[in-house]
């Protein structure tokens, strides 16, 4: 068959073409470049597994790019026009926001999970507007909105391709043309899910009702969800089902941080004698650092990488003493993780709203200040396509001295936070970073204790998941110490959408 003119590894041809061979039972054929409908019942899930720099992100790109050329519909989750009987659909998808992102830049249309297990409702009136960016309508005459604001959504649609967005730029905010959210009624055809490692059976159960044809892209050696008795779903896959890609390519081979990774696999190499490789990596190459301490100017942005919650706990209070952060509040800048949703099950179209924005568990979010409400507070959601909103937040400040944690931030109920200038392993699965600062002593107290997960030590996948993800400069810090900032917090690093969209929220208090 003819591939595209990339040319692929032989591992990733046959994964290729049995990918082909699956999406042609669905009704779509990438040779002749047809679309038949689906048949009815019909359910076909596959995996396609490798270590990092196997190629999968390669392969999903160029997947995703055939299924285009072929006249399959990406559906992005933010909007979704009226439903043509013949139209054949694709969502490429992942567990988090910062997952969506990676994919995002390196050209892949990609959105999370939640945002296409829940769809926006919008305003009738706007509504027409969307259909128009889309191609499906005629250009509306909108009371509220003038010549210009339009044309002004129509220039960010046509470069972003963002509904929301678009009307962002016309000076609507999200309250004015999302009505709320509702779980997806109809079906789509394909999904491809990043990071399906992270997948837990709930979430994947989920994927399945909506996908008759599930692809997932997945590193076997990485951490299994908690809960999961170190259990991938992928593991349960067999045969044709489950396609491996061995082949590291050649700009993963030119990468001390990769080779390092895979070094790990080597059943002979102890912890000593890994971190002799590391060591001997970073005097050959800059991209390798082995650090005496942490640096917390890049805690502030790219959160230093622990086993134990106490370790994570005590650097935490470290950086923000570094900065000067008072115990009472917080600074402009400060990094959060959402620790998840705080609301009674009466309020569930707030959380499916809070959730569809960005604000899943998980999420990296930069703090920006006080809201205009007490309880409040404005924030910038790492990855999200529309990043600054606001909302009632329930923001936690752990010490190692107490057991219950400060509450800096204390809204009825709402999301809730946990500091993010240090996160657990577990945590930073599905995320990346240009550089990442390992805490060595972390690793070396897994390899102590002896802990096995899925018949490997489990420091061992504790370094493999915490080194591959550096993109660009792996940091092994060595110490308990900590080096002081060499200038104040900032924000003036996060880049802004035409025009901010806010949370449904500061008018009525959730």
């Amino acid at each position: 068959m003819a591939l595209p003119a990339l040319q692929f590894s032989d591992d990733q041809a046959e994964a290729y073409d049995s990918v082909t061979e699956m999406l042609q039972g669905a009704g779509v054929d990438l040779v002749e470049g047809a679309l038949t409908p689906m048949a009815e019942g019909r359910q076909s899930v596959s995996a396609i597994i490798g270590k990092a720099g196997s190629g999968k992100t390669m392969l999903l790109a160029q997947l995703t790019e055939a299924l285009q050329e072929a006249g399959v519909e990406v559906v992005s989750g933010d909007w979704e026009g009226r439903r043509r009987k013949e139209r054949r659909t694709l969502a490429i998808l992942a567990p988090t926001n910062k997952a969506a992102s990676v994919l995002r830049s390196r050209g892949v249309p990609a959105t999370t999970i939640h945002r296409i297990l829940y769809t926006p409702v919008y305003d009738p009136e706007y509504e027409k507007i969307a259909e128009w960016l889309a191609g499906n309508g005629e250009r509306p005459e909108i009371e509220d909105l003038t010549d210009a604001a339009l044309d002004r959504a129509r220039a960010f649609y046509q470069t972003h391709k963002s509904i929301p967005g678009a009307l962002a730029a016309a000076g609507l905010r999200g309250s004015d043309f999302i009505k709320g959210w509702k779980r997806r009624d109809d079906p789509l055809d394909v999904g491809f899910v990043d990071e399906a490692s992270m997948l837990d059976d709930r979430l994947y159960d989920d994927l399945k009702e909506i996908f008759p044809t599930l692809l997932l892209f997945g590193d076997p050696a990485q951490l299994a969800p908690v809960g999961q008795s170190g259990e991938m779903v992928f593991d349960r896959f067999s045969g044709k089902r489950k396609l491996e890609l061995s082949r590291i390519h050649r700009q993963a081979r030119d990468n001390p941080i990769l080779d390092l990774a895979h070094a790990l696999a080597d059943e002979s190499v102890g912890f000593e004698a890994f971190e002799r490789m590391v060591e001997e990596a970073a005097a050959k190459d800059d991209r390798v650092v082995v650090a005496p301490r942490v640096d917390s100017g890049l805690m502030a942005r790219s959160p230093v990488l622990v086993w134990r919650n106490k370790t994570r706990v005590r650097l935490i209070t470290a950086f923000r003493a570094a900065y000067g952060a008072p115990g009472d509040a917080l600074l402009e800048g400060e990094p959060l993780i959402c620790d998840g949703i705080e609301l009674p099950l009466k309020h569930r179209k707030k959380r499916i709203d809070l959730e569809a924005r960005g604000l899943i568990k998980g999420a990296q979010v930069i703090y920006l200040g006080p809201g205009r409400k007490p309880g409040f507070s404005r924030l910038h959601v790492i990855g999200a396509e529309d990043p600054q909103i606001s909302a009632a937040s329930i923001i936690k400040i752990e010490t190692p001295e107490e057991d219950e944690p400060f509450i800096a931030s204390a809204a009825r109920m709402g999301a809730a936070f946990l500091h993010g200038a240090a996160v657990t392993i577990h945590k930073a699965q599905g995320s990346q970073w240009p550089e990442v600062q390992v805490f060595a002593p972390d690793i070396w107290a897994a390899a102590q204790s002896g802990r096995m997960e899925a018949g490997l030590p489990l420091w061992k996948r504790l370094a493999y998941v915490a080194i591959t993800r550096a993109q660009e400069r792996l940091y092994w810090v060595t110490r308990y110490r900590l080096a002081r900032p060499t200038e104040a917090l900032t924000t003036s690093d996060l880049k802004a959408p035409a025009k901010a969209l806010e949370l449904q929220g500061e008018e009525e208090e959730t």
